[in-house]
């Protein structure tokens, strides 16, 4: 799925945006500040409805207007387009467009644009907590299977009842009611995320061969309790500490996704610039298993990638996003950085100044360089 065109406003320090986009590179360039990266946030809140550079909406809002709207044309492997928008209000009210549909929700929106972000914090993926690494499995499995969310809803809801039950202090037997909903849907759960790491793993360490050489690195997924044990007697097991943590402490809430080196964290061996190619490596991966699996092409957005990556990875990474397909947003400071991005597809390149796009420079495939 492609965006054809984005409209935003009252967005960040954004001017009436309105740009016709490339279905191949989108290349950004602006001084620092200038709002290159206040574009990708707007693609990035149209599918996901979230920043990711802040968890406050009212700092992307404006100032002194009441809320921000984004808007997307796009379209999908067959040619049909689709109208997608989400607004922002300071109160904290949300209006979802997707086509005719009256009343969408935020999960169709990030059906429609699957969407993948590698910018300068991407290392977060491995040093933060599980939380994170969980939604990066959650996210393929979203994409790739029709009735994950549901499961997952139906997870959230039980656990939510048991941990409130846990809170209050409710009888044994009240909160104990939770645990056969729970369980069910955790277990499928837990299968649908496995099921999905056995496939993306090679793909991973395949791409990951072509970016840096790591020995000994292992991928270890974690459902949440002890493997082998049914998370029946592991609730039962710990009732009485969940009841006096008022929380539960075993399930797929507690899932992660381990990566080691000679068996010792990522993050405990690898430089900041190793982490970042293990992380790019994995977003990839996820983008050629969406499209082996549904033929669907992922979004990928690249935040000032000239610093990102050396001359050399960065014309891998081109390479292979052009071979996937994909449409690309890539950002950084000064054209030169990104003229040897434009070789591939049709590719736009945008000049922004203090929030305004002043101009756009389209390319023809296979600009420049003739042997690529």
């Amino acid at each position: 799925m492609n965006l054809l065109r984005l409209k935003a406003t009252s967005f960040r320090n954004l001017t009436a945006l309105n740009i016709e986009l490339s279905n191949g590179f989108n290349l950004i360039y602006g001084l620092n500040g200038s709002g290159k990266t206040s574009i990708l946030e707007s693609i990035h809140y149209l599918s996901l409805g979230r920043s990711f550079r802040t968890n406050l909406s009212n700092r992307v809002i404006q100032y002194q207007a009441d809320s921000f709207s984004v808007f997307g044309v796009s379209m999908d492997e067959t040619g049909a387009t689709l109208a997608v928008g989400i607004e922002k209000f300071r109160q904290g009210k949300i209006r979802i467009k997707a086509g005719n549909d009256v009343t969408p929700t935020q999960a169709e929106l990030a059906r429609v644009l699957p969407l993948q972000l590698i910018n300068p914090d991407s290392y977060s993926l491995l040093i933060d907590g599980p939380k994170l690494r969980r939604e990066f499995i959650d996210w393929g499995v979203f994409h790739v299977e029709p009735h994950f969310f549901s499961l997952w809803q139906r997870f959230q809801r039980a656990l939510k009842q048991r941990n409130a039950s846990l809170q209050q202090a409710a009888p044994p037997a009240q909160t104990k009611a939770w645990d056969v909903e729970m369980v069910t849907s955790a277990q499928d759960l837990a299968q649908l995320r496995r099921d999905y790491l056995q496939k993306l793993t090679p793909l991973f360490f395949i791409i990951l061969a072509e970016l840096i050489e790591l020995t000994d690195l292992t991928l270890e997924y974690h459902q949440g309790w002890e493997e082998g044990r049914n998370l029946v007697e592991v609730l039962e097991s710990n009732f009485h500490r969940d009841l006096m943590q008022g929380y539960t402490q075993f399930g797929p809430q507690r899932a992660d996704l381990v990566l080691k080196v000679q068996g010792s964290p990522v993050q405990d061996v690898l430089s900041r610039g190793e982490q970042k190619l293990v992380v790019l490596a994995l977003r990839l991966a996820q983008g050629v298993l969406l499209r082996d699996l549904t033929g669907k092409c992922c979004i990928y957005l690249l935040d000032d990638i000239s610093a990102e990556l050396d001359s050399e990875r960065r014309r891998y990474v081109v390479k292979y996003l052009a071979k996937l397909e994909a449409q690309v947003f890539a950002t950084a400071v000064d054209q030169a950085s990104l003229l040897e991005l434009i070789d591939y597809k049709t590719t736009k390149m945008f000049h922004v100044e203090q929030g305004v796009v002043l101009g756009a420079e389209k390319f023809p495939p296979l600009y420049g360089h003739k042997d690529r």
